[in-house]
């Protein structure tokens, strides 16, 4: 019997797929290609949001595999209570990780060396000479080790950090080093000069980092977010940054994206950029790579890759 999958990208787009599946286009933005229940495999749109992510859900009663495109899967749990038993939710590892640890240090670096400052002089013809802080001599600190995490190091290992903490959800030994429980945190964030978030979201980080983890920082300390938006507290975070005691540095916002008129856009040591940590030139290639992958292990009944969690 011949499987539906929906796809986000057009099929004639993607070089070796496997015979024998009915590919359908659904990019979010038009009609169902259809009827959602003949569908086997579903690959959900990229950055479309969780409205669209989850709404044909609840009528793909024959679905076996949800795919991602991200990183993170927070977008489409809300409608899995609707799926039958059996669904394998798998999510991109491997597509973002150099992209998003690319944009991680350009973030660090430009909030460190003052980068936004320049550019702001530069538009008014200013010179801002002056002592910057370095990232070198420094101490990072970070927040969800995984496979981004880890991407994140290893681009670090050029810059002579004084040293790195990791930080995950376990305590385990990693070929870099140990990486602390996060029931660690709180003797960990004194010491970091830089402390970056790439942990997913989930009901034990949403607003993990608030009042009393911002407190814990060090003055002069820079946050960077590159997990998602409500893994932080908004509220905690302006309050700190406007006293000027730690800056920040957000790929992720909450509120998303981020409206016009919000205090985070003039909040001073603050740089926002517009959740692009994956978006670049590396994702659809990589995406592609995946797919076909995947695609080929379902019509041949191999395992599957990625898988996050199988509903019950």
């Amino acid at each position: 019997m011949t499987s539906d999958v929906w796809l986000p990208f057009p099929a004639e787009e993607i070089d070796g797929l496997p015979p024998g599946l009915r590919l359908r286009l659904w990019d979010g933005t038009q009609d169902f290609p259809a009827d959602p229940a003949d569908c086997a495999f579903y690959v959900v749109p990229y950055m479309k949001g969780p409205e669209i992510a989850i709404r044909p859900l609840a009528a793909m009663t024959s679905v076996r595999v949800v795919q991602t495109l991200s990183a993170g899967t927070d977008h489409v749990t809300p409608g899995l209570g609707s799926l039958p038993a059996g669904v394998r939710l798998c999510n991109a590892r491997g597509v973002h990780e150099a992209s998003t640890a690319e944009l991680t240090l350009a973030l660090v670096l430009a909030s460190l060396r003052g980068i936004p400052g320049f550019v702001r002089g530069q538009e008014r013809e200013e010179w801002r000479s002056g002592f910057y802080p370095a990232l070198a001599d420094r101490s990072v600190l970070i927040v969800g080790y995984g496979s981004i995490g880890a991407a994140i190091e290893d681009r670090l290992a050029p810059f002579e950090c004084a040293r790195v903490a990791r930080v995950a959800r376990s305590a385990r030994t990693t070929e870099r080093g140990a990486v602390h429980a996060f029931t660690e945190l709180p003797a960990l964030l004194p010491d970091a000069d830089v402390v970056i978030l790439s942990t997913p979201l989930t009901e034990s980080t949403k607003g993990l980092v608030g009042t009393e983890f911002l407190a814990r920082m060090k003055d002069g300390a820079l946050l960077v977010n590159m997990a998602r938006g409500p893994v932080v507290d908004t509220e905690a975070l302006l309050a700190e940054t406007k006293s000027g005691r730690i800056t920040a540095a957000l790929d992720v916002t909450d509120p998303e994206p981020l409206p016009a008129g919000h205090p985070l856009w003039h909040a001073p040591g603050v740089l926002v950029s517009p959740h692009v940590g994956g978006s670049t030139s590396a994702f659809l290639p990589r995406a592609k790579r995946l797919l076909v992958d995947q695609l080929t292990r379902f019509a041949t009944g191999e395992e599957l890759r990625n898988t996050v969690l199988v509903t019950g």
